[in-house]
């Protein structure tokens, strides 16, 4: 078979059943060889292999502590694929590439409970294991992390979809106040989280909790790259980073507080009031120097001027509407 035939029968298909008949793994093993990119496969004819594939049967990944079912398709993330395996949400690199990267989200997520306040943890995901997968069609090995699912969580791309016009700066305020705790938690634990965007601060709405996901990017004081830069940007929200991230210059606590800010101005709009746009502007000046540096006292600041605005803090319960046509994350 030659890589145009392979192409024919993959865009011809029906049906899973259709296209790898009875023998399954060994046919989707010689499609892939023929139609993957890296042998110059066109990459459409690729993804609709793994799509047909994902349907002819779930795919069980065994490690010595569990056995994950991907079910479904996957979320597709910045630089991986997040696949729903009933307890766990399962993390593959697309490219084996960013193995590096998966495998400093592993390292961040083991020192923040090793070396932080384990009050703070539901700030954080849970890690269930790190392990090198090989993939049987193609013999690539993918760093793969295990993470604990988190239900009735929201990114802030789909809070602010759901209210075109900014949230409410009284809502945003508990989701500000959280992120800061999450962040001088991380903080104090010696990680910088390096990728503070709306897709990766997740809310609950009606818990009013918030978790911090996707530390792919992150600068783990424990990590062997003792340069303290942020190893990689996300292109698409490249306009979101401070300076001192695309100059590659060392990042500090005050580059989270940069875009964390950034995530809070995104969320209200044009709806915040003076004293809170002013609050934010001095956290995010382009001078590192000048910038916030202490989650925690910066949250003792942002809780003075709540007060000052809105009065004593009281519960707002927040209702997340239904989304017609949500950011793309």
């Amino acid at each position: 078979m030659i890589q145009a035939e392979a192409v024919r029968l993959i865009e011809t298909a029906r049906t899973p059943a259709e296209l790898f008949g009875a023998d399954g793994p060994r046919a989707y093993r010689r499609l892939v060889r023929l139609v993957h990119p890296d042998a110059g496969g066109p990459r459409e004819a690729f993804d609709r292999l793994t799509a047909l594939w994902r349907a002819y049967g779930p795919v069980t990944i065994r490690t010595r502590r569990a056995a994950y079912t991907l079910a479904g398709d996957p979320v597709r993330g910045d630089l991986a694929n997040l696949y729903d395996a009933g307890d766990a949400m399962v993390k593959i690199p697309r490219d084996p590439g960013m193995n590096d990267l998966l495998e400093r989200e592993a390292i961040a997520l083991r020192q923040l409970p090793k070396d932080g306040d384990g009050r703070f943890l539901p700030y954080v995901p849970r890690l269930l294991e790190s392990f090198r997968h090989r993939d049987e069609a193609t013999g690539a090995e993918r760093r793969v992390n295990a993470i604990a699912r988190l239900d009735g969580f929201h990114p802030l791309t789909d809070v602010r979809a759901a209210h075109p016009g900014g949230v409410d700066p009284r809502d945003v305020a508990w989701m500000w106040r959280r992120l800061l705790v999450g962040l001088g938690f991380a903080h104090r634990a010696g990680v910088l989280h390096g990728a503070v965007l709306p897709e990766h601060v997740l809310i609950h709405p009606e818990r009013h909790g918030l978790v911090l996901v996707d530390w792919c990017y992150s600068v783990p004081g424990c990590h062997p790259d003792r340069s303290g830069r942020v190893p990689a940007m996300v292109p698409r929200r490249a306009d979101w980073y401070p300076p001192e991230v695309p100059a590659r210059e060392t990042a500090g606590r005050g580059t989270d507080i940069f875009m964390a800010t950034r995530c809070m101005t995104y969320l209200m709009a044009d709806r915040a009031p003076k004293a809170l746009r002013a609050f934010a502007r001095g956290c995010v000046l382009p001078a590192r120097h000048r910038r916030p540096r202490d989650a925690w006292r910066l949250l003792a600041e942002l809780d003075e001027l709540l007060e000052r605005l809105y009065g004593p803090r009281r519960f707002r319960p927040f209702h997340l509407p239904a989304i017609s046509h949500p950011e793309g994350n």
